[in-house]
């Protein structure tokens, strides 16, 4: 196949808008800093974005590259289909449950990060570690989504995916490092409005195709392949539950969704922007849906694809770009590829932002820098932004298969963030010593169960654990059951420490965390006796108090 060069124009004719749009944004940016803090503008907007800027923003982050492309690769899979497209559903809820109980704590205290809460009930030494698995998430997503689009443009535009992912890259990096939220939220409308438009345009002429069956016949009668509905079965009921809670509930504890949070004008427009953009989530995935149902109604072999089939050929995770370029015409799969790579800007620009906010806030002001200026920073941001972008691209090098890695990306969060994120804002009296117990009971519990995309074996095999092509699989919901683990351990532990402080059965001088602590106050009475000089103080000695 010969370089496309009218798609190659359209893509940097579309790169080139997206570097516009965030400079200007960059230019509103610097208008707003004159008036608020400049270190909250770049992070949170100056918290005074509008309803329908927060709605796009936050509805094109969640729907990126991993997102569209993933749905269409499961959906199109004959060992999966719809019925094992969990995460739209899993966005849903997790907005929702997001919107009733995270938004109004968050915003009642004015939070920078999602960092603040942990940080101001664990201390700075435990926040930093509970960055760990926010920096590794964040990192991990931008990665999946640039290995998305390189893989789109190398089938659609017949050039390296390795030069999608640098370019893509490196335009993400400057227009974020430019105008922070600012420039995210902005070149966002544009990028979910082209979406829009361009990925609904593709969806008719691939279904239309001569070489595609019905889908509406496919999707309940076995024809190329099995039906690509999908069923599933009584023993994958656990991991089916499992993977749904850990869509709804490992979607909150992230800085892309509490940056939009934060940065809302008011508690009400950010539960409205949550509740909404769940929804928009479901309505975007939608084109991705049809286009996986029609990989798995096609006859490759009348196409200039030819046989093996993609999934035969291990090129699943390729499914939507190649549908684009073998089922449409040439300028309608240019303006797919635009779609995807404004999928990709969109969700990446988030995570460098989110990634970099805590670094520069949570790790050098409040631990590394205390008296740092608003400028060092903001210059902080910047070159963390520069280091994370190069770390992703990096990675999107080694990505074998773009669900798997969108998937994980949020393992560590789900399993260890969550549970700590609950209890700071909804557990009183959780203390530093139950969230060190929490972190590393869960951390161990997740690493035992084994991960089969890194290649790790189980040690703890859960009821219905089995072997599948040399591959453990655990059928057990043990990602949620982690999760429940480390929640219950963050209580218990935290709550067992504080009793046998308070009852001296251990002595207060281990306490290295300074959870419990004794304040005395001394009250002078008058003096009796001015000529024998005898003063009496009574002092009195308050309960020991519990500090979280």
């Amino acid at each position: 196949m010969a370089l496309n060069i009218p798609g190659l124009v359209a893509t940097i004719v579309f790169y080139v808008i997206m570097l516009a749009t965030g400079i200007w944004a960059a230019w509103k940016t610097k208008k707003e800093e004159k008036n608020a803090n400049r270190s909250e503008v770049a992070m949170v907007g100056g918290r005074n974005m509008n309803i329908f800027v927060g709605l796009f923003t936050t509805t094109a982050t969640w729907v990126g590259g991993g997102y569209i492309n993933g749905t269409s690769e499961i959906v199109y899979l004959p060992t999966r289909g719809l019925a094992w497209v969990l995460a739209p559903v899993g966005y849903v809820l997790a907005f929702i449950i997001g919107g009733l109980f995270f938004v109004k704590p968050m915003r009642s205290k004015s939070y920078v990060t999602m960092m603040d809460p942990l940080q101001e009930t664990y201390g700075n030494t435990m926040g930093t570690l509970l960055f760990l698995p926010t920096l590794i998430g964040d990192v991990f997503w931008f990665a999946a989504i640039l290995s998305a689009l390189g893989a789109t443009m190398s089938v659609i535009l017949d050039i390296r995916g390795y030069l999608a992912i640098i370019i893509s890259a490196c335009t993400v990096t400057l227009y974020t490092l430019l105008g922070g939220l600012y420039s995210v939220a902005y070149t966002d409308v544009i990028q979910l409005v082209f979406m829009m438009v361009s990925l609904w345009t593709c969806v008719p002429f691939a279904l239309l195709n001569s070489a595609t069956e019905s889908i509406y016949y496919t999707a309940v009668n076995e024809f190329y392949q099995v039906p690509w509905i999908g069923k599933l079965e009584t023993e994958y009921l656990g991991r089916w539950l499992d993977e749904l809670l850990y869509v709804a509930l490992g979607s909150i504890p992230w800085q892309i969704y509490f940056q939009r949070v934060l940065a809302a004008s008011s508690s009400r427009q950010a539960r409205l922007t949550s509740y909404f953009a769940g929804f928009g989530c479901v309505f975007m995935v939608i084109p991705s849906v049809l286009i996986g149902a029609v990989a798995a109604s096609t006859d490759w072999n009348q196409t200039s694809y030819g046989l093996p089939t993609p999934n035969e050929r291990g090129e699943s995770s390729m499914i939507l770009p190649i549908v684009l370029q073998y089922l449409c015409p040439t300028y309608v799969s240019v303006a797919g590829l635009g779609a995807i790579a404004a999928a990709v800007m969109s969700s990446a620009d988030s995570a460098l932002l989110s990634a970099s906010s805590m670094l520069a806030h949570n790790i050098y002001r409040k631990i590394l820098r205390k008296k740092a200026t608003e400028k060092e920073v903001v210059c902080i941001m910047r070159v963390s932004m520069v280091v994370f972008g190069a770390a992703a691209a990096g990675l999107a090098f080694l990505s074998n298969s773009v669900y798997d890695l969108w998937f994980l990306s949020g393992e560590l969060v789900y399993a260890l963030l969550f549970p700590q994120l609950c209890c700071v804002l909804f557990i009183p009296n959780t203390n530093t010593y139950g969230s060190a117990a929490g972190f590393l009971f869960g951390f161990l519990l997740r690493l035992l169960a084994g991960e089969p995309s890194l290649k790790i074996s189980p040690i703890i095999h859960y009821p219905g654990c089995s072997l599948v092509d040399g591959v453990y699989i655990q059928l057990f919901p043990f990602k949620t059951f982690t999760m429940l683990l480390t929640l219950g351990t963050i209580i218990a532990v935290s709550y067992l420490v504080a009793f046998l402080f308070k009852r001296n059965i251990l002595p207060h001088r281990w306490d290295v965390c300074s959870v419990i602590k004794e304040r005395e106050a001394s009250v002078p009475l008058p003096e009796i006796d001015e000529q024998a000089g005898l003063q009496i103080n009574i002092v009195y000695i308050n309960p020991i108090e519990i500090h979280t």
